[in-house]
């Protein structure tokens, strides 16, 4: 039985074996596999692509879906999660959970060792959409080695799960450019170091757009306002206005593509010319979403 919970709880090969899978799932090459399974989702907070990436993604390899809204279990009641993972286990296959707050809650869930469980999303990181990333710039540029990425935002989930990821990478390059006091957690900052150390990547975050090197490959972002947060600073948005990404940032670095995890708030972090632009392959993205949901449920169930 194999959770994810983290992407720190995968070795490199399984990584890169993930992303492989993702790729040939993209391809159509895989044919249904799960036949018999039973697969739970749980979602607390609003989600688009996920929820329908895991749940068109385990319909695809033959399994069966019961979907839990924020309300439907009894941990609304007074239940613990240790508990309604153990009675869970003993019904279902795996579960997909997307929680309000930390991964100690999906932890609890995983405590009985028996099922499955997948991080959707929590308060810290989003590993599944990591593995989206990876395999759109896998696709794109045939590897991810020596790549070069720019990201532009708040240092949110998904920024800390991009770290963990790229950093796995030779030669790999990214440069986090975050709002003052809105950067990465320092503890992921150090797991993407030592990763980086590992293998010969570089993982470097500023607090301010100036000086921006040349020759990006990519340049990501994600929304201001990450699901189901809120900032304690009113006047927030005028520390993150700099950050917005324009088409101004292409004139350096004209070759990049473009990411973004969605949804997108046009005008906000991204104008609506990139976003649409022949450089987005931020819908693309959205796509690998259901692939690499099918690879992490293969990967899970074995």
């Amino acid at each position: 039985m194999r959770n994810l919970i983290s992407l720190s709880d995968l070795s490199d090969d399984a990584l890169r074996a993930l992303v492989a899978d993702s790729l040939d799932h993209a391809a159509g090459s895989r044919a249904p596999s799960l036949e018999g399974r039973i697969v739970g989702t749980y979602f607390r907070k609003t989600s688009t692509r996920t929820r329908t990436a895991f749940t068109a993604g385990a319909l695809r390899l033959g399994a069966r879906v019961i979907a839990y809204g924020p309300e439907d279990m009894q941990l609304v009641t007074g239940e613990t999660s240790r508990d309604t993972g153990r009675v869970l286990s003993g019904m279902i296959d795996a579960l997909v959970a997307r929680t309000s707050g930390s991964t100690e809650e999906l932890l609890d869930f995983a405590h009985q060792g028996r099922m499955p469980v997948i991080n959707a999303m929590s308060a810290q990181e989003h590993p599944t959409q990591a593995l989206a990333d990876l395999t759109t710039l896998h696709e794109r540029f045939g590897h991810i080695e020596r790549l070069r990425v720019l990201y532009v935002g708040e240092g949110n989930n998904t920024a800390t799960a991009f770290a963990l990821a790229m950093s796995r990478y030779r030669g790999a390059h990214v440069e986090f450019r975050t709002p003052p006091g809105y950067g990465l957690p320092a503890g992921y900052l150090r797991a993407a170091a030592g990763n980086a150390a590992r293998s010969g990547a570089t993982v470097v975050e500023r607090h301010d757009m100036d000086g921006l090197p040349e020759g990006f490959d990519a340049v990501y972002t994600t929304r201001w306002q990450t699901t189901g947060t809120s900032k304690p600073d009113p006047g927030w948005r005028s520390v993150f206005a700099p950050f917005q990404v324009t088409g101004a940032l292409w004139e350096t670095s004209p070759k990049a593509v473009f990411l973004h995890d969605l949804p997108a708030h046009r005008g906000e972090e991204v104008t609506a010319d990139v976003l649409d632009g022949s450089a987005s392959l931020a819908f693309r993205q959205a796509e690998h979403k259901m692939h690499s949901a099918m690879a992490v449920l293969r990967w899970c169930l074995g």
